[in-house]
């Protein structure tokens, strides 16, 4: 199953794919590396947000979203942005597509349980996406 891992980041959708097949974990060739929300942040800037994300999932084939969950308070906090954003992933209108929202405790246990099977730099991502293949990783893991 193909996995679209997510952090928001400001206006920043950090995406990055994983499949899982055979008990075998492989990274499928995409351009994109992240989608952003126009300025702006108006209601036409949402909706095109979102269209750009439901139509990045239509071209990989995408069946399950796992976005790396916001903080609404303390040290890590998110902005009010990145929860708009959250928002218009979760109310996506590809029916078809599961979003799931992971909190950082439930990362951290998952990654402690079962380490991912090879270090970040082996991968071949950029750094900024680090965030997004955890969560990509942990979302295949997740029940």
């Amino acid at each position: 199953m193909l996995i679209c891992g997510v952090e928001l980041s400001g206006s920043d959708a950090v995406v990055c794919l994983l499949n899982l097949d055979a008990g075998q974990f492989s990274l499928p060739e995409s351009k994109v590396r992240k989608i952003t929300l126009k300025k702006n942040h108006a209601r036409e800037d949402l909706q095109q947000f979102q269209a750009s994300f439901v139509a990045f999932l239509a071209e990989h084939d995408v069946k399950k979203v796992a976005i790396k969950e916001r903080m609404p308070k303390g040290k890590f906090a998110g902005g009010a942005i990145s929860f708009k954003m959250e928002a218009a992933l979760q109310l996506m209108p590809a029916a078809e597509v599961e979003v799931i929202l992971l909190s950082p405790a439930t990362i951290k246990s998952t990654l402690s349980a079962k380490p991912m099977p090879i270090p970040f730099v082996a991968t071949g991502l950029k750094v900024f996406q680090e965030a997004a293949f955890v969560a990509a990783y942990v979302g295949h893991l997740a029940k």
